[in-house]
């Protein structure tokens, strides 16, 4: 069962107990069933969901723990920040039960997938927001309030930056898995990160476990609090980025 997951997991330094390699394998289940129906994956063969979702949503958690940005033992507040599918949010949430995870997902048929999959794996401490990021960084009680904010496959680092920032907590950070193009990236994000308050911390590879595509860890670290007309409305940030 899952053995691929549980070869690739003890690679990483992690080692899943019996319950969490059942909670992978329903939610395995689900995604198969009515993951492509709910359009948040192509991929539902059982070597590639075990290798694209849950080992490189692990890989991150890994590299996270090993820089003390994670923390197993204690409840930090988690943002998974266009959560699709719950990737990686899922994964990190039973890897690590003590977190307090929030899957942000603007498409309300994904949040609906996204609530049948917490409910299945009977999951605590999970929130779904159907919202985009624009509005849940202006509201009361999410503004500034994450420890850590972990985005997929999103939008490019300017953009993503001020979906993201507004939502940190000062010392907070943002870590989010970006391709070939990830130092031009960062490069291009140079005048987002002076406006909205962030500076890069590290890139580093994410060695996740025969990886089909090598993938390298940008994490963000927020230094100073938001401008307040930040986030701007729907859609400009993409639209018009900071520069």
């Amino acid at each position: 069962m899952l053995t691929t997951l549980s070869r690739g997991a003890a690679e990483l330094g992690l080692s899943l107990t019996p319950r969490q390699l059942e909670l992978f394998e329903r939610y395995y289940l689900l995604l198969s069933s009515g993951g492509r129906r709910a359009g948040v994956t192509a991929v539902t063969g059982y070597e590639q969901v075990q290798q694209r979702h849950f080992l490189e949503s692990l890989a991150l958690a890994a590299t996270l723990l090993e820089e003390g940005l994670l923390d197993g033992s204690r409840a930090l507040s988690v943002l998974d920040l266009g959560a699709g599918g719950g990737f990686p949010g899922l994964p990190i949430k039973v890897l690590l039960p003590n977190l307090a995870l929030t899957l942000l997902e603007a498409s309300r048929r994904k949040s609906d997938f996204l609530r049948e999959v917490i409910e299945s794996l009977e999951l605590e401490g999970v929130e779904v927001i159907t919202s985009r990021a624009e509005g849940l960084g202006r509201q009361e009680g999410y503004r500034e309030r994450f420890d850590l904010v972990v985005a997929r496959a999103v939008a490019p680092l300017d953009v993503l930056l001020e979906l993201a920032l507004p939502l940190l907590r000062v010392g907070g950070s943002l870590a989010t898995p970006k391709g070939s193009r990830a130092q031009a990236e960062v490069e291009a994000a140079g005048p987002a990160l002076s406006i909205l308050g962030g500076a890069v911390l590290w890139e580093k590879p994410l060695k996740a476990p025969d990886a089909v595509h090598p993938q390298i860890l940008v994490v963000v670290r927020k230094e100073a609090a938001t401008p307040d007309r930040y986030p701007r409305k729907a859609g400009m940030p993409k639209k018009r980025p900071l520069s």
